[in-house]
């Protein structure tokens, strides 16, 4: 969806101090491609698609872009068909009016990041070879990174919906067991019972402090890549990264013990790793645009703050679901205060004495 503005008059500039001159050529030459040509001013292309000026505005703003002089024929074709499009879903009942900025919100924080990395990627390519070269190279490149995320994108939604819609083959019909309430209607956002878990490097800002750019970012990497690896091989899910920790959700706490031991023997087992520690916790979550939200969450977060490193604390609540399992030892520890806390019941968690032998 990409859409018109309003409230301060403004042009957004255009890049500037790229490889190649000042980037404008090459800057306009990929716009035309991935845009069509500048037609329409704010208040028409808000008219072509049906929709009221302040509508347009909204959608524009939520999606991150600087507000456009009144004037000034900055949008295309393709925002007009993207605003019809979010009334298609409104008149299909699939979003509602309010969801519909909210939806564009989330699109723009997730896919601005996507879109940055690739400009990155290919500036240098595109740059260098400038005019008819840089346009053909655009032509060629753009249908494979399309094809990519297209194919991405499904595979996500097809993993997302065997987890959540109803399935013939059990004779329950399937799907997600919410166990608890849910609100109905188009827009609505699930709240699941869930285990959730955050694991973070210890002595982070101390370690950046003596790394250098390309020594920082293949810690990252390396991060990133052993503790996504882990959560996807113990069918959990990525919620996101933040610097240096990652939010993960599983369907149950056994999944969510197994995916935090698994990532602290592999830290273990990687020089090239600070120690990680892990904080998990169970109970309801409210699912938004992919993000996840509530009392659960702080938990997890609160846990992780008091893991030592290189182990894996848990709430009563998940502690109560692992108790029965033979794979786990659990010693709870004594209760803490911490903020927004006031008797915090940490439990360390250990795989059982067989399995560490």
């Amino acid at each position: 969806m990409s859409t018109p503005s309003g409230d301060q008059p403004a042009t957004e500039p255009a890049p500037s101090g790229e490889p190649g001159g000042d980037g404008r050529a090459g800057y306009e030459s990929v716009e035309s491609l991935l845009l069509g040509p500048r037609t329409w001013t704010r208040s028409e292309v808000a008219h072509l698609a049906g929709v009221g000026t302040e509508h347009a505005a909204r959608i524009w703003r939520a999606l991150g872009f600087p507000a456009v002089a009144d004037e000034d024929p900055a949008f295309t074709d393709a925002d007009v068909e993207a605003l019809r499009a979010g009334e298609r879903l409104i008149h299909a009942g699939v979003i509602t009016a309010e969801s519909e900025t909210m939806m564009a919100r989330a699109l723009a924080h997730h896919l601005s990041r996507l879109a940055e990395w690739q400009v990155h990627t290919l500036a240098s390519q595109i740059t260098a070879e400038g005019g008819d070269r840089a346009e053909e190279s655009v032509l060629t490149l753009l249908p494979e990174l399309e094809l990519l995320q297209r194919h991405v994108w499904r595979r996500h939604l097809a993993a997302h919906a065997a987890r959540t819609l109803p399935r013939e083959d059990k004779p329950d019909g399937g799907g997600e067991d919410t166990r608890s309430s849910q609100a109905k209607g188009a827009g609505a956002f699930p709240v699941l019972r869930r285990a959730v878990g955050f694991t973070d490097m210890v002595g982070y800002t101390r370690m950046t402090r003596g790394l250098d750019g390309p020594e920082l970012a293949r810690m990252i990497d390396r991060f990133e890549e052993l503790t996504t690896s882990v959560i996807a091989e113990g069918r959990g899910r990525v919620v996101k990264t933040i610097g240096d920790e990652v939010l993960f959700v599983a369907d149950t706490a056994d999944d969510a013990a197994g995916i935090a031991l698994e990532i602290a023997s592999r830290t273990e087992a990687d020089p090239a790793l600070p120690r990680l520690r892990t904080g998990l916790a169970h109970g309801a979550v409210l699912n938004r645009f992919g993000d996840v939200y509530g009392s659960t969450v702080n938990t997890a977060a609160r846990l992780t703050a008091l893991a030592r490193p290189g182990t894996t604390l848990v709430d009563t609540e998940l502690a109560a679901e692992l108790a029965h399992l033979a794979d786990y030892t659990l010693k709870a520890l004594r209760p803490v205060s911490v903020r927004g806390y006031k008797r915090l019941r940490p439990v360390l968690l250990r795989p059982a004495v067989e399995r560490r032998g």
